[in-house]
């Protein structure tokens, strides 16, 4: 037998001579009806493709020896700057004790005045430094060990030295009655010009990626062995101060531009219920607390979250720019389409004064708070050893969308024969009921 013949043999797809095919008004319709219907279900089967959707992975966070980025803006109406200190520590034995370096404080005007931001120059308590000074003056410390960080070594000829002379031996140091160089800069004037203002601290520190936390106090701190004490007594003074606060933003980790945040909405919301977690809110952002008396604290226990974000392509992007690991406050942008890593976080608070005592004012008489601490708001952060990744990725392989397509085309086609089958049956049958 002929090797083409064999084929014929094997032809599945038969045919029909032209002149025995019968072309009816009503097949034309369901032609052009089941065209419109492949072509619209193609459409979809096209955005299903280029869809992109999140999805979520955990793992266990392998990373050793890194920083993290804690950026904050935080007000106290009732606090003024030059008694408020923001303090940082870890297990590891880093402290960093009054913050200064990325971090601004921002002069408030008094509550009653509406809390407005005073004029910039007036940022500094006393600016009068000792430039000014003969250069061979050398201010006494009284009896304290001259600081190592001084504008002169061996002398203090700056209140502020004076200040920190004091607390390196944890001496109270008050109003600076009686240091020439306090008397000469006005502190306690100052102090008392200041007395009915409020604070913004504002601004980023980089940590240790490792359970610490951070805290706002009252007066000039200092590390006693093991202990960590500060300077109370201008605070408690007087009877106007309080850790009355709004949190304006807390973030831990770089910050997402809008464009960003919003690309990551749209993309999470193709991906269900089962989507993304909207990690780039955080909690504490707008807390608003309350407190009418001085002995007061208020804690933030803080469970911190590694998350990486991994764009579609992000392993052909390019690297990420140094700003981002050098800089603080640096920002993720739409141009940027690499790996994107951040924190998210979750949060409980607890509220106590310090004169302890049950709490029965907060509908909870069984409880009993304990007696003392330190007045303030501190955040403390425990790091998690999970890792989540949100990675971006197709909603459908493109050997899905082939599939599907072909679904689509047969289906349809095998659909509109089978009616338009019925439709010319249909119609034959009327016609010799009719006839008859």
């Amino acid at each position: 037998m002929p090797a083409k013949s064999r084929f014929n043999r094997l032809d599945a797809f038969t045919k029909t001579v032209e002149d025995a095919r019968v072309r009816t008004t009503s097949g034309g319709i369901v032609t052009l009806a089941s065209l419109l219907i492949i072509f619209w279900l193609t459409w979809g089967e096209w955005a299903d493709y280029r869809r992109v959707i999140v999805r979520p992975e955990l793992i266990v966070d392998k990373g050793r020896g890194e920083k993290m980025e804690i950026s904050m803006n935080v007000s106290f109406p009732r606090m003024p700057c030059e008694l408020l200190t923001l303090d940082v520590m870890d297990v590891s034995g880093e402290i960093q004790m009054g913050v200064v370096h990325g971090v601004s404080k921002v002069r408030l005007s008094p509550e009653s005045e509406g809390s407005r931001v005073i004029d910039t120059k007036a940022l500094e308590l006393h600016k009068d430094e000792a430039s000014h000074l003969d250069p061979t003056y050398c201010g006494e410390c009284y009896g304290a060990p001259p600081p190592t960080a001084g504008l002169k070594s061996g002398c203090c000829n700056t209140c502020d030295e004076v200040r920190d002379a004091y607390a390196s031996i944890s001496w109270s140091f008050g109003r600076g009655e009686g240091v020439e160089q306090c008397e000469r800069e006005h502190y306690a004037e100052h102090l008392d010009q200041q007395r009915k203002e409020g604070c913004r601290i504002e601004g980023s520190v980089r940590v240790n990626k490792v359970i610490g936390n951070f805290h706002f106090a009252p007066g000039k701190s200092f590390s006693n062995g093991n202990l960590h004490v500060h300077d109370l007594e201008n605070y408690f003074k007087d009877e106007t101060h309080t850790f009355t606060h709004q949190i304006h933003h807390l973030r831990f980790g770089p910050q997402l531009s809008d464009v960003v945040v919003q690309d990551m909405q749209r993309k999470h919301q193709n991906s269900g219920p089962g989507g993304w977690t909207n990690h780039h809110i955080n909690p504490l952002d707008g807390t608003d607390q309350h407190t009418t008396e001085k002995a007061y604290n208020f804690m933030y226990f803080i469970k911190v979250v590694s998350t990486a974000y991994l764009p579609l392509g992000w392993e052909k992007a390019a690297p990420r720019p140094g700003k981002h690991d050098d800089l603080l406050g640096a920002t993720y942008d739409a141009s940027y389409k690499g790996s994107i890593e951040t924190h998210q976080y979750s949060v409980t608070s607890h509220k106590r004064s310090l004169a302890g005592g049950s709490d029965e004012e907060a509908g909870h008489k069984e409880r009993i708070h304990a007696r003392g601490g330190i007045p303030g708001v501190f955040f403390s952060y425990d790091i998690s050893p999970m890792k989540v990744i949100n990675r971006e990725v197709r909603a459908k392989s493109f050997s899905g969308f082939l599939v599907g397509l072909c679904a689509v085309i047969g289906g349809t086609l095998t659909v509109a024969a089978a009616v338009d089958r019925a439709v010319y049956e249909g119609v034959n049958r009327v016609k010799k009921m009719h006839s008859s």
